[in-house]
């Protein structure tokens, strides 16, 4: 009989890297697994041609929490500001900011949800939803339990943090605890959780390519390429921006290349215009064909401020591009000397960057782009969670004893 998996994700029908790597490994583990999806997404969006799930025999479920009653939900509420602001000591007090954070009414609906079926291993993606999950572990009985971080240590529980935030990193590291298996996305991140605390000791899978690769760059456009979304801080276009204003001051060929969208838009587009660069940047909008970009590109350029794994870099580099990246433990992981690197957040050492890429020696820079790409492969990516499923779901035998 084959085994079930479960995918509890907050999204996966909207635009995203987690989502598109939820879909495609989901997809790939259709080969050896009866897989559902539960997703929080209303039932109206779906729609699996938005990643090319057509044909992948996959259950899809749609949850919806419950309300929880206006009395319950202030008690809650109190409870849990006071466990942030003082940062509240001990196993205990995590535990009960859990069941504040996520009252009864919610956690029950969504334990029913996961005996829906009976899975041999449900996968929280994401933290937010790994932590939940851990807090419903002991109601559903017999099912293993996988929390898939996506997010970088840093950008979770760093100062500043949009995500999580240091107030909130015990209480994290507690519930993580309670899972059978918890994976990040790079070494860097699986050594700071073990750092913090020796309990944790998560397993560590990179993220595959997302798509196969078509026409390569020919290195001849003089084009830089910078991909992803506007949201807050983040992707780091503000300073990528702001390094290209000085490095256009040197060179007056190249151009740069942004696709995406979000929040950020009006600021990216004010800078351009102060900076009297709109014929040397331009803005394009999200498309299901980034393809043709990297085809176009000779370059691409992370700015990011953190990442939890740098999807488009492999994806670039699947194309031949060069990368020119922010010196990120998941940039440096995944292209290790291949990278030109700056000091994360360094604007003018990012335009030195620039200047020195349009003076590469393109076509080995080309060549070592495509070696470090073909280590992504989904075969390598899916054989790696496989050893995992079947390790957890394997049957506990008397002889064990």
């Amino acid at each position: 009989m084959r085994k079930k998996i479960c995918f509890l994700v907050d999204s996966l029908f909207t635009v995203g890297g987690v989502q598109r790597v939820t879909a495609v490994i989901a997809k790939a583990m259709t080969e050896h697994y009866d897989v559902t999806i539960v997703t929080l997404d209303p039932p109206e969006l779906k729609d699996t041609t938005f990643y090319d799930l057509s044909d992948a025999p996959i259950t899809y479920r749609f949850f919806r929490y419950p309300p929880v009653l206006w009395w319950k939900r202030l008690f809650c509420k109190a409870y849990s500001a006071c466990y942030r602001k003082l940062r509240l000591p001990g196993r205990r007090a995590s535990d009960l900011y859990a069941r504040s954070s996520f009252p009864w009414e919610q956690r029950d609906a969504l334990s029913r949800e996961l005996i829906h079926d009976v899975y041999d291993v449900v996968i929280g993606v994401h933290a937010p939803l790994a932590v939940r999950l851990a807090s419903v572990r002991h109601m559903i009985l017999g099912t293993k339990t996988v929390g898939w971080i996506h997010n970088s240590f840093e950008a979770l529980y760093g100062a500043g943090s949009p995500y999580i935030g240091p107030e909130l990193k015990r209480h994290y590291v507690y519930q993580l605890r309670k899972l059978h298996e918890t994976v990040v996305l790079s070494h860097h991140d699986a050594q700071a959780y073990h750092t913090y605390d020796p309990c944790l000791t998560p397993r560590v899978i990179f993220n595959p390519l997302t798509l196969n690769p078509k026409k390569p760059s020919d290195g001849t456009s003089k084009q830089f390429l910078a991909v992803g979304r506007f949201t807050p801080r983040h992707k780091g276009f503000d300073l990528l921006i702001d390094a290209f204003h000085i490095f256009a001051q040197k060179n007056a060929d190249w151009t740069l290349h942004i696709v995406g969208e979000g929040l950020e838009e009006k600021l990216y587009r004010q800078k351009i215009s102060d900076y009297r660069l709109e014929h040397r940047i331009t803005i394009h909008p999200f498309t299901h064909d980034i393809q043709s970009y990297y085809s176009q590109a000779q370059v691409y350029v992370l700015s990011s401020r953190w990442e939890g794994f740098g999807l488009v870099i492999v994806e670039a580099m699947a194309h031949g591009l060069p990368v020119v990246s922010s010196n990120l433990p998941t940039s440096l992981e995944i292209m290790g000397d291949a990278g030109i690197y700056f000091a994360n957040g360094n604007v003018a050492e990012l335009a030195d960057c620039l200047l020195k890429a349009t003076h590469l020696d393109w076509p080995r820079k080309s060549a070592e782009a495509l070696a470090v790409a073909s280590r992504f492969d989904i075969s390598s990516i899916t054989r790696q969670w496989k050893e995992i499923i079947d390790a957890l779901s394997k049957p506990y035998l008397l002889s064990q004893l």
